[in-house]
């Protein structure tokens, strides 16, 4: 299980929601091995005034927050980090100064989805990777 928040300037980041979550999604799924039918982002849109940035960043500034079940090795995690910057750059035009990753992790036994604790849930892809 993987979720996605994906927070920037209203302005910035609405016109390329959609491009955003294709690009994202493709390195979930070739870094973490996602089936192609799990996809959670939520976007959340901030006002200039309410986003403060680096001083390196420009107003295209985003912040990438993975909220994931724990036990993919640091490789893995390494991987999905560069993937993004690699394909946020070539596919969006994104900066790598203009995008900032945050993994999180949370014991498997802390989730609940479809009516089970994580712990309980048997998945349809590996999280050991």
């Amino acid at each position: 299980m993987s979720e996605v928040k994906i927070y920037g300037v209203r302005e910035q980041l609405l016109p390329i929601r959609n491009q955003l979550s294709e690009v994202i999604h493709s390195c979930v799924v070739e870094a973490l091995q996602f089936p192609m039918d799990k996809r959670a982002h939520r976007f959340f849109y901030l006002d200039n005034d309410d986003f403060f940035r680096p001083d390196t960043a420009s107003e295209r500034y985003i912040i990438l927050e993975f909220i994931m079940l724990e036990g993919r090795t640091v490789e893995t995690k390494k991987k999905l980090i560069h993937l993004l910057y690699q394909r946020l750059g070539e596919q969006v035009g994104l900066a790598v100064t203009d995008v900032e990753i945050c993994i999180l992790e949370s014991p498997v036994h802390n989730w609940g989805f479809r009516g089970m604790t994580g712990d309980e849930i048997k998945l349809n892809y590996r999280i050991s990777l």
